[in-house]
C-alpha cells in the first residue's frame, strides 16, 4: 500500500458563509422591493380621494399631450390613477385639477388607489394628499412629483 496523504478540504469560515448567504438574501430583497410595479394596466377608478399635480382647470398648453379623461371622470375630493401613463389626476375642490407621478418616492413602487382624500402606495402603506401630493403617512419622507396636465373645456390631457 502506498502511503498517500490526503489533505482535508479547506474549512469555510462561518462568517464567510453567513456573509455570502446574507448578501444573496439582501440582493433578493432589494430586487423584490426596489422594482416598479407596472402589473396594473389601464386605469383605476376611485369614488373618493385624489392626487395632485400641476395644472388647473382652464389652463392652456400644448394640445400634443395624451388625452387622459373628461373632467367629469375625476370625482371632486378624489382622483383617478392612470397606470399606463404613470400619472394620477385629482380634483381636490370643484374645478381644480392636479396631477402627480404614480411613482412612490419611498422605494419606487406605484401608487394604485385614491380614497378619502389620500393617494396610497400598496407596497408599504405610504399615503399622499390629493391636494398637493405631500406625505400624509410614511414611510415615504417626500411627496409625489407633480405632473403637468392641461384642462381645456371638459378634457384633461398630459401637457
Amino acid at each position: 500500500m502506498s502511503s498517500e496523504s490526503i489533505e482535508p478540504a479547506p474549512a469555510v469560515c462561518r462568517r464567510t458563509l453567513l456573509a455570502a448567504l446574507g448578501g444573496a438574501g439582501i440582493a433578493a430583497t432589494l430586487t423584490a422591493c426596489g422594482g416598479s410595479d407596472d402589473s396594473s394596466s389601464g386605469s383605476s377608478d376611485t369614488s373618493t380621494g385624489s392626487s395632485g399635480s400641476t395644472g388647473t382647470s382652464g389652463s392652456t398648453g400644448s394640445a400634443g399631450g395624451a388625452a387622459l379623461a373628461k373632467t367629469s371622470d375625476i370625482p371632486e375630493g378624489g382622483g383617478k390613477v392612470f397606470a399606463d401613463q404613470s400619472v394620477v389626476v385629482t380634483q381636490p375642490t370643484a374645478g381644480e385639477f392636479k396631477a402627480f407621478s404614480t411613482v412612490c418616492p419611498h422605494q419606487k413602487q406605484r401608487v394604485n388607489s385614491v380614497d378619502n382624500g389620500l393617494i396610497t402606495c400598496p407596497a408599504h402603506g405610504s399615503q399622499f394628499s390629493v391636494t398637493d401630493g405631500s406625505v400624509e403617512k410614511g414611510p415615504a419622507t417626500s411627496g409625489l412629483t407633480a405632473a403637468k396636465i392641461t384642462v381645456s373645456g371638459d378634457s384633461i390631457t398630459l401637457a
